[in-house]
């Protein structure tokens, strides 16, 4: 296979772990006899120094003509978050990218590593029953789109923000939902709030429309309350959740704490042509950039999901996340994740990289690929 890469670095840390990333993409093509050309293209912080703007329109250019974006980190650090440089850095970076391709869903995986149980919030009881969940985010709908007002009557300020739905955006969601579920165990959770918003109403009536053309997916509803709730309370009974985009955006974010840290979450938003964005969810992490001790598995397991989703690349995909859970299992740690224990070995940015690519060599090949699709 040949396929172009829009590699964004990013500021801060997205720089330090992108460049692990590609080792990991260039030993993949290697192993597997595929030839991936990366073209970079800068954005946020750096590319206002350069630029003057933080999505100029050469990476604009760049990312049209490549076959999947691999993005890093943008951002500056809180204090310095008013200047020019840094003011509305990720809006006008990330979200007019995510507005421009049109992404009309974002997957959001939450796992909790065996070897790294202990680094869970939750009570140990709850994780030992094993939580491998992915929530499926509805992307170009909502509020976030909607029309947004601010005005003064009698006397006091109010303000509204529309949140609308349309049903084809609605089953675009919920079908790609149900792929990825026949992909794993075989369960959907539809959340919403059906019981007090129409646009709520209308998402359920759509979603088990949808749920009709899958018999063979568990399917089921979930009012947001409930499943907030049932997040802490019993994880592993999720598999795939699919919501709206104000539901998924919070969600995601509680379901990104299960791990421990943010230094292993992963990202994807595709459109309906299955052109994706793959990107770590942490942040630029501009406190620890430049010393080397970023985590890079985030950004690693983000390249994984370009090959399985807009590559349709399973096989490979599959061989990265074995060689990341087979370095964690000999004790490799970054930091952040670092217990002290015994068995574990501290390690820097490169040399937890260095773990995973020779678990990638030792990693047998399969050639059972296929393509997720986002429904047009």
């Amino acid at each position: 296979m040949k396929k172009t890469i829009a590699v964004v670095p990013g500021d801060g840390i997205g720089p330090e772990v992108m460049q692990e990333a590609v080792k990991v993409i260039d030993a993949v093509a290697e192993k597997f006899g595929h030839q991936f050309d990366l073209v970079y293209a800068l954005a946020g912080g750096s590319a206002y120094d350069k630029f003057g703007s933080h999505l100029p329109d050469e990476t604009l250019s760049i990312c049209e003509k490549g076959d999947a974006i691999l993005f890093g980190s943008v951002g500056g650090p809180v204090s310095e978050m008013q200047l020019p440089k840094w003011k509305d850095c990720e809006r006008n970076s990330i979200l007019t990218l995510r507005k421009h391709f049109s992404f009309a869903v974002n997957l959001r995986p939450s796992r909790v590593y065996p070897q790294l149980q202990s680094l869970s919030p939750l009570k140990p009881d709850l994780v030992a029953k094993g939580i491998d969940l992915l929530i499926v985010r509805e992307l170009v709908g909502d509020a976030y789109f909607g029309v947004h007002k601010r005005d003064v009557a009698d006397g006091e300020r109010y303000a509204t923000d529309e949140a609308k739905y349309t049903e084809s955006q609605v089953k675009v969601a919920v079908h790609a939902a149900f792929e990825c579920a026949r992909k794993r165990r075989g369960k959907l959770t539809s959340v919403d709030k059906a019981n007090v918003l129409t646009t709520s109403k209308l998402w359920r009536e759509v979603a088990e429309e949808v749920a009709a053309e899958y018999p063979d997916v568990e399917y089921e509803n979930m009012l947001v309350d409930n499943c907030a709730m049932q997040l802490i309370r019993d994880p592993s009974q999720f598999d795939v959740i699919v919501t709206s985009n104000m539901f998924g955006d919070i969600l995601s974010d509680a379901a990104a704490v299960l791990p421990g840290s943010l230094g292993l979450a992963a990202s994807a938003s595709l459109n309906k042509d299955n052109f994706g964005l793959y990107e770590p969810p942490g942040g630029s992490a501009q406190d620890i950039a430049g010393q080397g001790v970023a985590n890079p598995i985030a950004q690693i397991l983000s390249a994984a999901m370009l090959l399985k989703y807009s590559f349709g690349l399973e096989a490979e995909s599959k061989a990265i996340e074995d060689a990341v859970e087979a370095s964690l299992a000999e004790g490799y740690r970054t930091g952040e994740i670092y217990s002290g224990e015994a068995f574990e070995k501290r390690v820097n940015t490169k040399q937890m990289t260095e773990a995973i690519l020779r678990n990638l060599e030792k990693d047998p090949i399969s050639v059972c690929n296929e393509k997720v699709s986002v429904p047009k």
